[in-house]
């Protein structure tokens, strides 16, 4: 009896082994697809915005760093022959500088087959430099153009970040908060667009907030619909000290919104040092 409990142990054990390996075989042959949207709002100003550990536009930069390692490891652990892997970021709405419109255009990465090992390597050295660039050339233009995170989901998030056979993957960079000029709507209490103003006028200001919004149906306009083969990441949610609330209310919106576009996996994270999010990214993109 004590030997047929042990080996009725081996045996759970052992098929769960192994279902936990083709998991991760699985998970390693998916082909990924991962793009990047920045908010180059003044956001990333180290005047408006100082932060003493690090600077908000240096985190951004290194979490793209950080997903792009991700994305390395993962080419490197599958097979050559299955290779077909791709990263790119846009912007919304298309800077006026030329020079970060180049830059951008150095981000589009392509792996496949015939992918050597140095083109890896200049992969590594182009997310060590490039981003860098994009957002100093913002902040030193002092124009900043913001994000128009709304109309990007309205218009363009189907046709430049899902591709067939692929896991894709948008990662934001943004403070949480949506505001464009441009896209600036407002139905009942769903509105496309959320400052520190705005929440305040909602009076979301208790720690009952989420039944404020669902009785009050307060929220994002959907801007589009059936989104179930897309992941989001959004990295940066930077609340406003003035509301102790104001960091759930943000993921409340952001939470319901995605949702009500059919994205079934997405991730909420602050505006943490880069090495404490790192070892998340990793287990996110592995």
């Amino acid at each position: 009896m004590k030997f047929r409990s042990i080996r009725a142990f081996l045996t759970v054990s052992l098929l769960l082994s192994t279902l936990n390996s083709v998991k991760a075989q699985k998970s390693n042959s998916q082909n990924l697809n991962i793009s990047f949207l920045l908010d180059l709002s003044d956001r990333i100003s180290p005047a408006k915005n100082p932060s003493g550990a690090m600077p908000y536009y240096k985190r951004d930069v290194e979490y793209m760093k950080s997903i792009e390692r991700a994305f390395v490891n993962h080419v490197k652990s599958k097979k050559i022959r299955k290779l077909n892997e791709q990263m790119q970021v846009f912007f919304d709405p298309t800077p006026q500088d030329p020079a970060i419109n180049a830059f951008s255009e150095s981000l589009k990465v392509k792996v496949d087959k015939s992918t050597t090992k140095a083109s890896l390597i200049a992969i590594d050295k182009t997310f060590s430099d490039i981003p860098q660039k994009i957002y100093l050339s913002a902040i030193k233009s002092n124009k900043y153009f913001g994000s128009d995170i709304f109309n990007f989901f309205q218009k363009k998030v189907k046709n430049y970040c899902i591709s067939d056979n692929h896991r894709n993957i948008l990662v934001i960079l943004t403070d949480g908060y949506m505001y464009h000029v441009d896209s600036k709507y407002v139905s009942g209490n769903q509105s496309s667009y959320i400052t520190p103003t705005y929440i305040k006028s909602k009076k979301l200001h208790t720690i009952n907030f989420k039944s404020e919004m669902v009785k009050n149906k307060i929220g994002f306009i959907p801007a589009t619909t059936g989104l179930k083969d897309l992941e989001v990441i959004v990295i940066g949610i930077n609340p406003s000290k003035t509301n102790p609330f104001e960091e759930g209310i943000i993921n409340q919106y952001w939470s319901d919104w995605l949702k009500a576009m059919g994205v079934k996996t997405f991730y909420l994270n602050g505006a943490e040092l880069p090495s404490d999010i790192e070892p998340l990214l990793q287990k996110i993109i592995g």
